[in-house]
C-alpha cells in the first residue's frame, strides 16, 4: 500500500481552552503553534487546528451505516488494529461518552473494521477505526 500523506484539518470550537485541554490531555495530541484564537495539534501524525468560532445551534445529524446512526460530519484517524482496544479503554478511563460504542463493523465482509464515535467538548464528532488488514481501507 502507498504511504498516505498527512492531512490538514481545521475545525470550529466555541470553547478553545476546554478543547485545547481535551486534545492535549485526553487524546494525547502534542500542541504546536497557537494564538488566542487557534491551536495546532499533532493529531496522530496529521495537523489539526482548532479555531475559535461562536457556538452554533446546529443539531447533530446522522446517517445510517451498518445499523448505527453515524454522526455527519465527523473526522478521525485509522489506528493500528493492536492499538484500537487500548485506546478505547483509555477513553473509557476518561469517562468519554460514546455516540457509538467500540464495535466491529461489517464483520466478515470486505472492509471489516473496528470503529467508535464520540464528541469533543465543542460537539465535533470523531471516529477512530482500525482494520485487521489495512489493505481493506479502500476496498469495495
Amino acid at each position: 500500500m502507498t504511504q498516505l500523506s498527512p492531512f490538514h484539518l481545521a475545525i470550529p470550537v466555541h470553547n478553545l481552552a476546554e478543547c485545547r485541554k481535551f486534545y492535549r490531555e485526553i487524546l494525547g495530541c502534542t500542541e504546536g503553534r497557537s494564538s488566542d484564537h487557534w491551536v495546532d495539534f499533532n493529531f496522530f501524525g496529521h495537523q489539526l487546528v482548532i479555531h475559535y468560532k461562536p457556538k452554533a445551534d446546529d443539531e447533530l445529524h446522522t446517517n445510517p451505516v451498518d445499523g448505527k446512526n453515524v454522526p455527519v460530519p465527523h473526522y478521525g484517524v485509522v489506528l493500528p488494529w493492536e492499538k484500537f482496544e487500548s485506546f478505547a479503554e483509555h477513553l473509557r478511563g476518561h469517562t468519554i461518552e460514546f455516540i457509538i460504542e467500540p464495535y466491529i463493523r461489517f464483520e466478515g465482509q470486505v472492509g471489516e473494521q473496528a470503529t467508535m464515535f464520540f464528541l469533543d467538548p465543542a460537539g465535533n464528532a470523531l471516529e477512530f477505526k482500525a482494520f485487521k488488514n489495512i489493505d481493506q481501507l479502500f476496498a469495495n
